[in-house]
C-alpha cells in the first residue's frame, strides 16, 4: 500500500516563501513521474507541477517561475516544492501523488496559507 506524506505548509505573508516535503511510503515503481497538487478552497484538485523520472519538469501557469519541483534521486520517493513569492491565491491544501495521479495514494495534504 502506497502512501504520500507531505510536511512544510504553515502560515505566510505575502511574498513570502516555504519549501514543501514529500515522502512516500510503500513501493511507488522506479519510473513514475511524480507531482504536486492542490485544492483551494471551493476548488477542484489541480496539478500545480510535475516531475519526471528523467528530471523534466512542468508547471501550471499560475505558478510558473515562482515554483520549483524537485526529486531526490538517491531517495527515489522523496519530492520537494521550492515556493517563492507567494500569493494570496496559493492559498490551498497541497498534496503530492504520482503523475497522473492514482485515488489509493492520496495523503492528508499540507495547509498552505498566504495572507497578511
Amino acid at each position: 500500500q502506497v502512501q504520500f506524506v507531505e510536511s512544510g505548509g504553515g502560515l505566510v505573508q505575502p511574498g513570502g516563501s516555504l519549501r514543501l516535503s514529500c515522502a512516500a511510503t510503500g513501493n511507488i515503481g522506479s519510473n513514475q513521474a511524480l507531482a504536486w497538487y492542490r485544492r483551494a478552497p471551493g476548488r477542484e484538485r489541480d496539478v500545480v507541477a510535475f516531475i519526471t523520472r528523467g528530471g523534466s519538469t512542468s508547471y501550471a501557469n499560475a505558478v510558473e517561475g515562482r515554483l520549483t519541483i524537485s526529486r531526490d534521486y538517491a531517495n527515489n520517493n522523496m519530492i520537494y516544492l521550492q515556493m517563492n513569492d507567494l500569493k494570496p491565491e496559493d492559498t490551498a491544501v497541497y498534496y503530492c501523488n504520482r503523475y497522473p495521479p492514482s485515488a489509493n495514494w492520496w495523503g492528508q495534504g499540507t495547509q498552505v496559507t498566504v495572507s497578511s
